[in-house]
Protein backbone atom coordinates (compact mmCIF):
# COMPACT_ATOMS: atom_id res chain seq x y z
CA UNK A 1 0.00 0.00 0.00
CA UNK A 2 0.91 3.75 -1.05
CA UNK A 3 -0.14 6.69 1.20
CA UNK A 4 0.37 10.16 -0.22
CA UNK A 5 0.84 12.67 1.88
CA UNK A 6 0.30 16.49 0.15
CA UNK A 7 2.91 18.34 1.79
CA UNK A 8 6.34 18.48 2.19
CA UNK A 9 6.22 19.76 6.09
CA UNK A 10 7.94 17.07 8.20
CA UNK A 11 5.35 17.26 11.08
CA UNK A 12 2.70 16.17 8.82
CA UNK A 13 4.79 13.48 6.81
CA UNK A 14 6.19 12.27 10.10
CA UNK A 15 2.79 12.69 11.48
CA UNK A 16 1.92 10.12 9.56
CA UNK A 17 4.09 7.55 9.35
CA UNK A 18 3.87 7.38 12.96
CA UNK A 19 0.25 7.37 13.15
CA UNK A 20 -0.52 4.36 10.65
CA UNK A 21 2.11 2.47 12.99
CA UNK A 22 -1.28 1.95 14.84
CA UNK A 23 -3.19 0.66 12.68
CA UNK A 24 -3.05 -3.46 11.16
CA UNK A 25 -4.09 -2.10 7.72
CA UNK A 26 -2.15 0.26 7.61
CA UNK A 27 0.92 -0.59 9.06
CA UNK A 28 3.06 -1.88 6.25
CA UNK A 29 2.63 1.45 3.96
CA UNK A 30 5.03 3.02 2.27
CA UNK A 31 4.51 7.21 2.95
CA UNK A 32 5.33 9.31 0.05
CA UNK A 33 5.56 12.92 0.44
CA UNK A 34 4.19 15.01 -2.49
CA UNK A 35 4.32 19.48 -3.13
CA UNK A 36 0.92 20.40 -3.78
CA UNK A 37 -0.80 23.09 -3.71
CA UNK A 38 -4.05 23.78 -1.27
CA UNK A 39 -5.52 25.73 -3.94
CA UNK A 40 -6.67 27.88 -1.35
CA UNK A 41 -4.93 31.57 0.62
CA UNK A 42 -2.05 31.16 2.60
CA UNK A 43 -4.22 31.69 5.70
CA UNK A 44 -7.60 30.05 5.51
CA UNK A 45 -10.34 32.05 7.33
CA UNK A 46 -13.75 30.02 7.42
CA UNK A 47 -14.33 26.44 7.83
CA UNK A 48 -15.42 25.87 4.41
CA UNK A 49 -12.14 27.23 2.57
CA UNK A 50 -10.30 24.85 5.32
CA UNK A 51 -11.56 22.01 4.24
CA UNK A 52 -11.25 22.82 0.52
CA UNK A 53 -7.63 23.20 1.35
CA UNK A 54 -7.27 19.50 3.02
CA UNK A 55 -9.19 18.46 0.14
CA UNK A 56 -7.51 20.17 -2.46
CA UNK A 57 -4.17 19.10 -1.25
CA UNK A 58 -5.77 15.15 -1.10
CA UNK A 59 -6.69 15.25 -4.27
CA UNK A 60 -3.70 16.93 -6.04
CA UNK A 61 -1.35 14.23 -4.27
CA UNK A 62 -2.93 11.15 -5.50
CA UNK A 63 -0.92 9.86 -7.72
CA UNK A 64 0.00 6.43 -8.16
CA UNK A 65 -1.28 5.06 -4.99
CA UNK A 66 -4.06 3.81 -2.45
CA UNK A 67 -4.86 6.82 -0.10
CA UNK A 68 -3.74 10.60 0.04
CA UNK A 69 -3.73 12.81 2.82
CA UNK A 70 -4.11 16.04 2.75
CA UNK A 71 -4.28 18.16 5.70
CA UNK A 72 -5.18 22.29 6.11
CA UNK A 73 -4.93 24.51 9.02
CA UNK A 74 -7.34 27.99 9.39
CA UNK A 75 -8.77 29.66 11.17
CA UNK A 76 -12.70 29.98 11.78
CA UNK A 77 -15.43 32.37 13.49
CA UNK A 78 -16.21 30.82 16.93
CA UNK A 79 -18.38 32.66 19.72
CA UNK A 80 -17.15 33.15 22.95
CA UNK A 81 -13.53 33.75 21.74
CA UNK A 82 -11.48 36.41 22.93
CA UNK A 83 -10.75 37.18 19.08
CA UNK A 84 -13.64 35.67 17.76
CA UNK A 85 -11.52 32.85 15.93
CA UNK A 86 -9.96 29.67 16.79
CA UNK A 87 -8.01 27.62 14.83
CA UNK A 88 -9.07 24.00 12.86
CA UNK A 89 -6.95 21.82 11.77
CA UNK A 90 -8.62 19.58 8.95
CA UNK A 91 -7.47 16.19 7.73
CA UNK A 92 -8.62 14.49 4.47
CA UNK A 93 -7.99 11.37 3.06
CA UNK A 94 -9.19 10.53 -0.38
CA UNK A 95 -9.05 6.59 -1.59
CA UNK A 96 -9.82 7.72 -5.16
CA UNK A 97 -13.63 7.88 -4.56
CA UNK A 98 -14.75 9.63 -1.27
CA UNK A 99 -13.43 11.77 1.28
CA UNK A 100 -12.61 10.83 4.93
CA UNK A 101 -12.97 13.97 6.90
CA UNK A 102 -11.44 14.39 10.68
CA UNK A 103 -10.35 17.18 12.35
CA UNK A 104 -8.16 18.08 15.34
CA UNK A 105 -8.55 20.28 18.73
CA UNK A 106 -9.58 23.65 18.28
CA UNK A 107 -7.49 26.61 20.12
CA UNK A 108 -7.18 30.21 20.30
CA UNK A 109 -4.36 32.29 18.79
CA UNK A 110 -3.69 35.64 21.00
CA UNK A 111 -5.35 38.49 20.07
CA UNK A 112 -2.67 40.71 18.73
CA UNK A 113 -1.61 37.74 15.92
CA UNK A 114 -5.30 37.33 14.95
CA UNK A 115 -5.61 40.68 13.89
CA UNK A 116 -2.74 41.10 12.30
CA UNK A 117 -3.80 37.41 10.23
CA UNK A 118 -7.34 39.96 9.80
CA UNK A 119 -6.08 43.64 9.26
CA UNK A 120 -2.41 42.92 7.53
CA UNK A 121 -3.07 40.01 5.51
CA UNK A 122 -0.23 38.14 7.03
CA UNK A 123 -0.73 34.16 8.02
CA UNK A 124 -0.24 32.92 11.48
CA UNK A 125 2.84 32.23 11.30
CA UNK A 126 4.38 35.85 10.11
CA UNK A 127 2.15 37.51 12.73
CA UNK A 128 3.90 35.40 15.26
CA UNK A 129 7.26 36.45 13.72
CA UNK A 130 6.66 40.25 13.19
CA UNK A 131 4.92 40.00 16.95
CA UNK A 132 8.46 38.40 18.23
CA UNK A 133 6.76 35.93 19.90
CA UNK A 134 9.16 33.39 17.88
CA UNK A 135 12.15 33.84 16.15
CA UNK A 136 11.66 31.29 13.37
CA UNK A 137 9.99 32.29 10.10
CA UNK A 138 7.71 29.17 9.67
CA UNK A 139 7.39 27.87 12.72
CA UNK A 140 5.20 25.34 11.60
CA UNK A 141 7.97 23.48 9.73
CA UNK A 142 9.28 22.85 13.54
CA UNK A 143 7.42 22.83 16.98
CA UNK A 144 4.42 24.83 15.87
CA UNK A 145 2.40 27.13 16.66
CA UNK A 146 0.76 24.57 19.21
CA UNK A 147 4.04 23.74 20.38
CA UNK A 148 4.56 27.52 21.65
CA UNK A 149 1.16 27.84 23.42
CA UNK A 150 1.52 24.65 25.37
CA UNK A 151 5.29 25.09 25.98
CA UNK A 152 6.29 22.10 24.19
CA UNK A 153 3.47 19.77 26.08
CA UNK A 154 2.19 19.20 22.45
CA UNK A 155 3.94 19.49 19.51
CA UNK A 156 2.67 19.83 16.09
CA UNK A 157 3.15 16.90 14.74
CA UNK A 158 1.37 15.40 18.25
CA UNK A 159 -1.53 18.00 17.41
CA UNK A 160 -1.51 16.91 13.32
CA UNK A 161 -1.68 12.85 14.85
CA UNK A 162 -5.33 13.66 16.41
CA UNK A 163 -6.50 15.12 13.23
CA UNK A 164 -5.55 11.96 11.06
CA UNK A 165 -6.67 9.51 13.82
CA UNK A 166 -9.93 11.04 13.51
CA UNK A 167 -10.22 10.76 9.83
CA UNK A 168 -8.85 7.19 9.83
CA UNK A 169 -12.66 6.38 12.43
CA UNK A 170 -13.91 6.43 8.68
CA UNK A 171 -11.29 3.53 6.84
CA UNK A 172 -11.42 1.67 10.25
CA UNK A 173 -15.46 1.54 10.49
CA UNK A 174 -16.46 1.74 6.80
CA UNK A 175 -20.00 0.48 7.20
CA UNK A 176 -20.73 3.31 9.81
CA UNK A 177 -19.90 5.60 7.18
Amino acid sequence: MIINVGSKNKNKVDAVKEIILEYDFLKDADVVSIEVSSGVSDQPKSAEETIQGAKNRAINSFKDCDLSIGYESGLIRLPETKTGYANIDVCAIYDGNKFHLGFAPMFEYPIEATKMVFNEGLDMSQAFFKNSLTEKENIGAHEGIVGFLTKGRMTRKEFTMHGIRMALIHLEFPELY
